[in-house]
């Protein structure tokens, strides 16, 4: 249990800290969801066409995931570089360069789900009169939903972290408290930010979790189907 004045005394867990800055830790992790969440939303926008084109023009695919695999592996600081003479110090900086880095697990977690589509479900529908874009929106994007919405919990998680880096413009959300604590060695300040991150992303990952469940509740039921048969089968065991 904290002190009254561990503030004074530094320490890592403090509860003074907590009552007392309150208001700075809600407006921090505010901004870190607003960046997160533009970031990962932006990026599923570009990633989605990306992936259609590398599923409908082969010669594009390699391309399109080399460039977005290229992108990943700059290093965050020479990317903020890279983009400021264009969006200057600013938190559009800094959620063009988190899009950028997510385009590679979307685009190809997308990309995976399309493939995975079973060509006789094409088949069929096409066989019902079905056109490119219901056949896209009715039955290839239902179907890939899985292998999407996975892509889009790496993306979200890893986005969180990678929000952090924007700490050295100063848009860094939970990022900003973290390198101002280590910067004036404020330790319960460091604790309680990284906390919070880590936090944060478990929770935008259960979230997400529940989400995918929701929209896909077919893979519930295929994932039941063995446990089902594996229990008839002892049940019948016991029985002979």
């Amino acid at each position: 249990m904290s002190s009254p004045n561990c503030m004074v005394t530094n320490e890592w867990v403090c509860g003074e800290y907590l009552r007392s800055r309150r208001q700075e830790l809600v407006d921090a992790v505010v901004q870190h969801i607003g960046i997160t969440a533009a970031a990962v939303v932006i990026g599923v926008l570009i990633a989605f066409p990306l992936a259609l084109l590398a599923r409908h023009r082969p010669a594009f695919a390699g391309p399109v995931l080399g460039l977005t695999t290229v992108l990943y592996t700059i290093p965050s600081l020479a990317m903020f570089s890279l983009l400021l003479p264009l969006f200057g110090l600013s938190a559009s900086l800094v959620v063009t360069g988190l899009v950028l880095y997510s385009l590679t697990i979307l685009v190809r977690n997308t990309l995976a789900g399309l493939q995975a589509v079973p060509e006789e479900a094409r088949e069929a529908a096409r066989g019902m009169g079905y056109g490119p874009v219901r056949l896209l929106w009715e039955v290839e994007l239902p179907l890939a939903l899985p292998a999407l919405l996975a892509g889009v919990r790496i993306a979200t998680v890893s986005t969180v972290a990678l929000t952090t880096v924007g700490a050295i413009i100063d848009y860094g959300g939970l990022g900003t408290l973290i390198l101002d604590g280590l910067d004036s060695d404020f330790k319960a300040q460091v604790l309680t930010a990284s906390v919070l991150c880590v936090l944060l992303a478990v929770a935008a990952d259960l979230l997400l979790l529940a989400l995918q469940r929701w929209l896909t509740p077919w893979t519930r039921a295929s994932s039941r189907a063995p446990r089902i048969r594996r229990r008839t089968t002892q049940k019948a065991a016991q029985t002979a």
